[in-house]
């Protein structure tokens, strides 16, 4: 018993192994896995609008609110910064009109979204109810308002291993302004093993450093060098059984050998077509950058890598202010890319088996903040809502052409088919053929899941 506690007490330190003690070591890697069943999405491709895009002004037209602009507010509402709170409404500052053959209703901020709205399903009624960034943040990412836990991209890596063995199975490529919001934490594997972390690929080239050996290292030398230090880290492993991350970590240097050769090839746009460079707005500076990030997502997925993540700059869409001119600016930039990436998979056949997601962690309120008095309007902005607010999915087995849920008549509260962060895990996860109650992970004895709210449920009609 004695050697048990100590065992125990020892791994919690992370001097030890995450390992069972009953079932003994485990092995983990990357290999292709089945799934628990039914499940259409190979791949996910997450744009995440850090800050919190006004889905008000976006995605839900709120007819209530335009009777009511420049009045106070009739009901409760729910501030984040109330220091700089009122409760003079402010409606859709945009005209809206109706898209597509389905009809959905969007802003002139966002025609090219607006062009693909016979693709998406345009959740108009998500709700993770923590106002503030991080909590919210961390509630769509790892299913809880703590840190710590294994992202969504790292539970499905884990779960269903990689189709390709030459690149990483879940890449993070950042913006360049500067990581998101708590950092590495968007990318985080918690306490999987660290084998399920995102690679970071960078912003500007060269996207990943140290592609190439140095001179005295390429060709036989380096096929010989690598050879025999594999040889070095199979025998150091084998007598360290069920060391995870030591494990991970010779997995790794593996990995970044094989892709010298396959990274390069993957990252490398110059060989894409001047229509295609186009679709993406590369070929203009005001889209170029999101859409070359966008463009290297899709070739990504098409090499069999599950899950990327491309982030928007530190609170990019956090409009508390001058919100008239920050959310166009915000818009213009990521609007003809995301559409150009649904429309890029469709065309080569591969939407069907990718997930694309666009939305950020909350919406914004329908009142104004931080008016300042001799600028009027022009100064004002919106404060955080997470009650209610909108992003889009496409693909994967998602229902396409179709709007679901609504907030209440002021866009303030999720009103009707309400989404919450964890019926959006769960659907997710099913899409990929992943029961939600058996994807877990064995830690200090008990089962670890993403979702692991009794009320989380499939969203079926979600699905197509």
């Amino acid at each position: 018993m004695g050697a048990i506690a100590l065992a125990t007490l020892l791994r919690e330190q992370g001097v030890l192994a995450n390992t069972e003690l009953a079932g003994g070591p485990k092995h983990f890697d990357l290999t292709p896995k089945p799934s628990h069943g039914f499940g259409r999405a190979k791949a996910m491709i997450s744009m995440f609008m850090q800050g919190g895009p006004s889905h008000i002004d976006l995605f839900e037209p709120k007819p209530e609110l335009m009777k009511l602009d420049g009045k106070n507010f009739p009901g409760e509402v729910k501030y984040d910064d109330a220091a700089g709170a009122s409760r003079e409404v402010m409606g859709p500052q945009w005209k809206f009109s109706k898209h597509g053959q389905c009809g959905t209703e969007m802003s002139e901020l966002v025609p090219f979204m607006g062009s693909i709205a016979d693709e998406m399903t345009l959740i108009r009624s998500m709700r993770t109810g923590v106002n503030n960034h991080g909590q919210s943040i961390y509630s769509l990412i790892n299913g809880s308002i703590t840190a710590g836990r294994p992202t969504l991209g790292s539970w499905i890596t884990y779960g269903l291993g990689s189709e390709n063995q030459d690149l990483p199975a879940y890449v993070a490529l950042t913006d360049p302004r500067g990581l998101p919001v708590l950092g590495v934490d968007n990318f985080s594997n918690g306490w999987l093993p660290s084998l399920f972390q995102g690679t970071v690929i960078r912003s500007k080239e060269p996207r990943i450093l140290n592609l190439d050996p140095p001179m005295s290292l390429k060709g036989e030398a380096q096929e010989r060098y690598l050879n025999f230090v594999q040889r070095l880290n199979k025998d150091h492993a084998a007598a360290r059984p069920g060391e995870t991350d030591l494990d991970a970590r010779i997995q790794s240097f593996e990995l970044a050998a094989r892709m010298q050769t396959a990274a390069k090839e993957a990252l490398d746009i110059s060989k894409e077509s001047a229509a295609t460079l186009k679709l993406y707005g590369i070929d203009k500076p005001p889209t170029e950058e999101f859409g070359k990030r966008c463009l290297i997502a899709r070739r990504l997925v098409e090499r069999g890598v599950r899950f990327v993540s491309i982030f928007t700059g530190n609170q990019t869409w956090d409009h508390h202010q001058s919100i008239l001119t920050s959310l166009p600016a915000a818009c213009l930039q990521v609007d003809q890319p995301a559409a150009a990436l649904v429309l890029d998979l469709k065309q080569r056949g591969l939407l069907d088996t990718t997930v694309v997601h666009w939305g950020g962690e909350m919406g914004r309120l329908p009142v104004i903040q931080n008016r300042s008095g001799a600028k009027g309007r022009a100064s004002v902005g919106r404060d955080h809502n997470t009650y209610g607010f909108s992003m889009w999915v496409a693909g994967g087995g998602f229902k396409a052409g179709c709007a679901h849920g609504a907030t209440d008549e002021f866009g303030h509260q999720a009103a009707e088919k309400v989404v919450n962060h964890y019926d959006y895990h769960a659907t997710l996860l099913h899409l990929f053929g992943l029961d939600p109650k058996k994807l877990s992970y064995k830690r200090n004895g008990i089962d670890q899941m993403l979702v692991d709210k009794p009320e989380a449920r499939v969203v079926t009609e979600l699905l197509a």
